[in-house]
């Protein structure tokens, strides 16, 4: 039963009529933006694929008060330019954006949300929404729709009932937004949770729904053993957090619940430094003079930890590094999670969009916001709308020289997956192809359901995981019979690839989807910067790939090219260690690259290797390429490989026609 409306929340609401239409004409967007009325007519095609870092572009994301108001938009592009600034939105009285498909795209970063509304934002309408982004909306009170048809009745001064807002969520969805958020909510409707059975009714069940119901809790609105399409709440095996949104969730739940918190099973509770070790090189941040920002969000961070008893992993400056002893364990928090943590048939949430990246090993890992957090850390309860399935049957035997992330970029470009029948989804990646992929790749495919829309990644445990949990964890694990997905098992849609045909891939600057051939390219691109790292490829077999490419060419007397600079970052420490153990780091100095400490870095804008100019050109091995991250240049998606022979070649390159292109030349 839907949760019946506080005392105070009116029945029918009534919006500002000047509707802020994110369209494709940046002349549109600016006559709302300076006070003038715009028809829908008028502002035609509207934006597709509008991204968390276009609403709030990472800089911004330093700030988790009401500061946050003057900046929503200031990262929308239309027709090559940004034409929304700095208190736009307030200042022209907007409290309805219409938008295009898939809004929301990218991070898990509730200030998204957080800053529309601040600014006065009331209610987002688009064809469609990214899982995290509408969840943190409904977890703060602002509205999300996909009917059109309250543009018109909005524009002409009716009041719209409150059904009519919330008609096309599931009931713990609308239960929320009647409540004005999540917090609210549990405050009213979680003082009991209970754990309940799995049920065992010999219905055949994805492994993703056998976790669930592993998982599963029994809420007073919530039913213990829900269908795809309802709200539920599940208990987490871990709760991980980072320095961008523990300050914001500190904030949130002292103002809500007081002070001191009573946090639920703290021991379960991982907070990480893997955004800002090296904010002091961001041009983004430094030209923005938010460093000081950003060393106060770590700080609030640390205190927070300190405060509650919290395990924490804390990254590593130049200086530290120089110094460290190999005691210190450190690194990005997902790819931490999947080396230090998760396990086979566990739940794992985190406040990042890449969280899906432990269910290489076969558990369910999915990000969360600020709020849902928040809520997570007092109840231990975690929310989620159970999605369907769809089964992605990779086969064939995978060419040499094609990897993990080639795979991903040909699904992306995939007609299915760009009309969104992956939004939302569970993917769960079989068949013989993956097989052939080790742990590290597995965890290519599942950190990139983000990019895919997804809302989790799956690979069911095999003898792979079993070696990689003993030879890089030291556990010896069994897998037990149920963790894997009967063969009835129900799916939305099946997706089947021939991964012998899958060549090296690229994604053209914009959008992780624009995926392509690398000989499709007629032309080769020039390129200025060559980033190999982030959670995507920062990992040790990522390591592997950039070492036998560099360990070639430095055989060969070749360098980076003429005016090229390359930058290879550290997923975690162990990536590390195992490239000093491994004598790689011999050619990757012979070569010119430049080494970093894990971190994120110029992945989100906040380090060493992004650009500076609008003029230059990255290639990157990372997982997103949308306006404006990594800087203002144009930014192509590449694999390891790629990446590393782009960085000799001055050009883009796959390794196979850099070793064709140096044929002559011998080790």
């Amino acid at each position: 039963m839907p949760a019946p409306l506080p005392a105070d929340s009116p029945a029918n609401l009534t919006f500002a009529p000047r509707i802020l239409f994110l369209s494709q004409s940046p002349d549109q967007v600016g006559r709302v933006v300076r006070g003038e009325d715009v028809t829908w007519s008028q502002a035609s095609p509207l934006r597709d694929d509008v991204s968390t870092d276009e609403i709030t572009p990472l800089p911004i994301l330093t700030h988790y008060d009401d500061k946050l108001g003057r900046y929503p938009y200031t990262g929308f592009r239309a027709g090559g330019v940004a034409p929304i600034g700095t208190d736009a939105i307030r200042s022209a009285g907007v409290e309805v954006v219409v938008a295009g498909k898939r809004y929301g795209k990218g991070s898990s970063r509730e200030h998204s949300p957080a800053a529309e509304k601040l600014a006065g934002v009331r209610l987002v309408i688009a064809d469609s929404f990214e899982r995290i982004y509408r969840q943190n909306a409904d977890n703060i009170g602002l509205f999300t729709s996909t009917d059109f048809g309250l543009v018109e009745r909005i524009q002409a001064g009716e009041s719209i009932p409150l059904d009519d807002l919330v008609a096309d969520r599931d009931a713990l969805a609308a239960a929320i937004l009647r409540s004005g958020g999540l917090l609210r909510f549990g405050q009213q409707f979680m003082r009991k949770i209970e754990k309940v059975a799995a049920l065992d009714d010999g219905r055949p069940r994805t492994l993703f729904e056998k976790i669930i119901a592993r998982h599963a809790l029994a809420t007073e609105p919530t039913a213990a053993h829900p269908a795809a399409g309802d709200g539920a709440f599940v208990r987490a095996d871990w709760r991980f957090i980072h320095e961008y949104y523990t300050g914001m969730a500190a904030h949130m739940l002292h103002a809500t619940f007081g002070e001191p918190l009573t946090l639920h099973d703290p021991a379960s509770i991982v907070v990480f430094e893997d955004h800002t070790s090296y904010v002091e090189e961001s041009p983004a941040h430094v030209r923005g003079g938010l460093v000081p920002n950003v060393h106060r969000m770590v700080e609030a961070q640390r205190e927070f930890a300190s405060r509650y008893g919290l395990r924490s992993h804390r990254t590593l400056t130049e200086a530290e590094a120089a110094g460290d002893d190999g005691s210190n364990v450190a690194g990005i928090s997902h790819a931490m999670m999947a080396e230090q943590y998760a396990l086979p048939g566990q739940l794992i949430v985190g406040t990042d969009s890449h969280t899906p990246h432990s269910g290489a090993l076969g558990c369910v890992a999915f990000g969360v916001g600020t709020t849902d957090m928040s809520n997570a850390f007092m109840t231990g309860a975690v929310r989620l709308t159970v999605p369907q399935s769809l089964r992605v049957v990779l086969n064939g035997r995978v060419p040499a020289g094609v990897t993990a992330k080639d795979v991903v970029l040909h699904l992306l470009a995939l007609p299915a997956i760009r009309g969104g029948a992956g939004l939302g989804k569970v993917f769960e990646f079989c068949g013989e192809a993956i097989a052939q992929f080790s742990t590290d790749e597995r965890a290519t495919l599942t950190n990139m359901t983000a990019e895919l829309g997804g809302f989790t990644g799956i690979v069911a445990p095999d003898a792979e995981t079993v070696r990689f949990l003993r030879e890089r964890r030291g556990v010896d694990f069994e897998v037990e019979p149920w963790m894997r997905s009967d063969p009835e098992a129900k799916y939305a849609q099946a997706l089947y690839v021939d991964c012998a045909v899958v060549p090296p891939m690229v994604a053209t600057p914009g959008d992780p989807g624009n995926g392509l051939p690398l000989t499709a390219i007629a032309d080769r691109v020039r390129i200025d910067i060559a980033y190999g790292g982030s959670c995507t490829a920062g990992k040790r077999e990522d390591f592997d790939h950039y070492h036998e490419v560099l360990r070639w060419a430095a055989d060969r007397g070749l360098k980076l090219a003429p005016g090229v600079q390359l930058y290879l970052q550290f997923g975690t420490t162990a990536v590390r260690d195992h490239c000093v153990s491994a004598g790689y780091m011999d050619a990757f100095d012979k070569v010119g690259a430049r080494m970093l400490q894990p971190s994120c870095g110029a992945c989100g804008n906040c380090g060493p290797g992004g650009s500076i100019a609008k003029e230059q050109v990255t290639v990157s091995a990372i997982n997103r390429n949308f306006p404006g991250r990594g800087g203002p240049g144009q930014v192509w998606l590449a694999s390891p490989p790629t990446v590393a022979a782009s960085a000799i070649a001055g050009e883009l390159l796959s390794f196979e026609e850099l070793q064709q292109r140096h044929s002559k030349l011998t080790p």
